[in-house]
């Protein structure tokens, strides 16, 4: 078996916030890949408009630094669980990983799952805890963290055998022993050139697993993957081998390899090398493209079931088709199946409803990324509160259990516990340090989580940190009562004015201003009570002759609770809608009218007779 010694391959693996983009960053900036009077500013590789808003790494991508005349490709992965299906698809590519730990949370469950995966795959590892300059770092205890999970989760020996350096990433410096100064990220570049194997390169024609899609609206569809076998070149003959073993002929068009954020066009690209292909139209990640005279497919990417589902539809609310560009159901089918190409944890499946479809996901914040990406592209759609998926297996019914990990203070154990206990959580171990900080980890089914986001927030008055993982499958615990209450229906269609919202926000909380327009049936607030009330917040004052004193007096109205579009899918029950627009988040019942509403009432009552 042969070598090739001036590549290496490599995954960065990292837990949200513990400081991987910024990692890549210091990587890029010191390799000299761009100009001196370059302006790039921070977190480089996170382009996406979402993920720097929310501070997260949703898509993997792939990026390369030469150091001492190797190339080292750089796999940036998610470091949240809804997004692990990312992670399944691309650390194939790897030969290397690079696990980046912070010195005061230590390894947490998504680290678990990904370093799992990446040893099952016989990755070589690197060890590197990151924020030792902080001030309560914890280093030696997560050290030891560290060491028992790799015990937990090695396959062979040699696994155990990783090194550790010590970073600050957001200062550009790594150590190889603590106490040392810092001066720039050279001893990571060393030690990945002398850890981290070389790409083995296998004898005979062409041979790439598919492990990612990109598009170009000149180009066409791009193909992105590693090369395992031969040699590939514009104007070769190849094949794409799908998953049914179907063999369809095409001409490479042009290839690219990378080089800090660009694509390099190359003449010519080997095995061990990780390359984008045009000229392949219908190409789909797990595909193999394979040289015409040997067209074998190599192992498909596997990627793990999806565990919660929504309903995403056609918006049939009175004020459909006025803010979206894409209405139809036929626009709103073909961008939901377009997205199965590049999201391969995403299911999508038809209803009993045409203009309704079934969508499936990792988790909450998956399906919602999903939901503002196309709100952002135009789409006006609705959706439904998500649902834990459950399944039959060997005839007993089984729904998905997570791992819930929680930092928070000591103050809020009670509270937690006790939220937690209604939501079917049972609690699987608690570790607190001498700084009144604890840990507390759960394992609850995935219909507890629904929801639950937004009231720990408030519980624990944004202290506190929530993780979760996917551990499992159990029997079915059962169903869980809403302990929600009931909300302020607008019973007529209008303007919101600030009479008819003082008149609401004596009920409850209003999520409106005035000169909202409304719609009946239209979600306006939260009552006070468990019961749902019509309310008509577009009433107005009436006029008369005689005038109190303090009649010209302004009404004050409390400030709206503004919910976020991930906060109004928690916040729904079974009964409502939110209403997605390129505008507007709107909540809204699925019955409209306080009619159809009473009428559903009676008839679910007479069938539990």
């Amino acid at each position: 078996m042969n070598y090739r010694s001036d590549i290496r391959n490599i995954a960065i693996i990292a837990h949200v916030d513990h400081g991987k983009t910024t990692l890549v960053d210091a990587m890029l900036k010191q390799s000299k890949v761009f100009r001196n009077n370059q302006m790039v500013g921070e977190l480089i590789m996170d382009q996406n408009a979402l993920e720097r808003e929310k501070g997260i790494t949703i898509m993997a991508k792939n990026t390369a630094v030469v150091y001492q005349g190797v190339k080292i490709n750089i796999i940036d992965t998610p470091g949240h669980a809804d997004f692990s299906g990312e992670v399944e698809r691309v650390v194939s590519m790897a030969d290397g990983c690079l696990l980046l730990v912070d010195s005061i949370e230590g390894p947490m469950p998504q680290t678990k799952f990904v370093l799992r995966l990446a040893m099952e795959m016989g990755l070589k590892p690197i060890v590197v805890i990151n924020k030792v300059d902080r001030r309560n770092s914890r280093i030696a205890e997560v050290l030891k963290l560290t060491e028992d999970l790799f015990l937990e989760l090695a396959i062979s020996a040699d696994q155990l055998d990783f090194p550790v350096l010590y970073a600050s990433a957001r200062e550009g410096t790594t150590v190889a022993e603590l106490g040392m100064k810092g001066k720039d990220i050279a001893p990571l570049f060393e030690c990945i050139l002398e850890k981290i194997p070389p790409p083995q390169i296998e004898s005979g024609p062409f041979q790439m697993l598919v492990s990612n899609l990109d598009y170009d609206s000149h180009k066409g569809k791009i193909a992105i993957g590693r090369i395992w076998r031969g040699k590939v070149a514009p104007h070769d003959p190849v094949v794409s081998v799908g998953a049914d073993g179907s063999v369809t002929h095409y001409e490479i068009s042009e290839v690219f390899t990378y080089l800090g954020l660009k694509h390099l066009k190359v003449e010519e690209a080997e095995a061990g090398d990780i390359v984008a292909v045009t000229g392949i139209d219908k190409v789909n990640i797990g595909d193999t493209i394979a040289s015409p005279e040997q067209p074998e497919a190599l192992p498909r990417i596997e990627i793990g079931d999806p565990t919660v589902e929504m309903t995403f539809g056609v918006n049939t609310s009175p004020f459909a088709g006025r803010e979206g560009s894409f209405c139809t159901t036929r626009q709103l089918r073909a961008r939901l199946y377009r997205e199965l190409e590049t999201n391969l944890s995403l299911r999508v499946q038809g209803t009993d409803s045409s203009d309704t479809f079934l969508v499936k996901g990792r988790g909450e914040l998956h399906l919602a990324i999903l939901i503002e990406t196309m709100r952002r592209e135009g789409y006006e759609f609705e959706v439904s509160k998500p649902e834990a998926i459950t399944k039959v297996v060997d005839g007993n019914l089984v729904e998905p259990v997570e791992v819930l990990t929680i930092d928070t203070k000591d103050e809020h154990i009670g509270v937690l516990t006790e939220m937690l206990s209604k939501r079917q959580a049972q609690l699987a171990n608690m570790r607190s340090d001498s700084h009144d900080n604890v840990r507390l980890v759960f394992h609850v089914p995935t219909k507890g989580l629904i929801g639950f986001r937004n009231a720990f927030s408030t519980a624990t008055r944004g202290e506190s940190i929530m993780n979760t993982t996917f551990l499992g499958y159990e029997p079915y615990h059962g169903d869980i009562i809403s302990a929600r209450n009931g909300v302020l229906v607008a019973s007529e269609q209008g303007i919101a004015v600030t009479y008819g919202l003082n008149n609401a926000q004596g009920r409850g909380f209003t999520f409106i201003e005035p000169g909202t327009l409304v719609y009946e049936g239209m979600i306006v607030g939260l009552n006070s009570r468990l019961q749902d009330i019509a309310i008509n917040v577009c009433k107005e004052k009436k006029k008369t002759n005689m005038r109190a004193s303090t009649s010209d007096i302004a009404v004050k109205l409390t400030h709206p609770m503004q919910l976020s579009l991930e906060q109004a899918i928690d916040f729904i029950n079974n009964d409502e809608l939110v209403e997605v627009t390129p505008e507007n988040i709107r909540l809204r019942k699925k019955l409209l009218t306080q009619a159809q509403r009473l009428r559903d009432i009676s008839s679910s009552r007479r069938s539990v007779k």
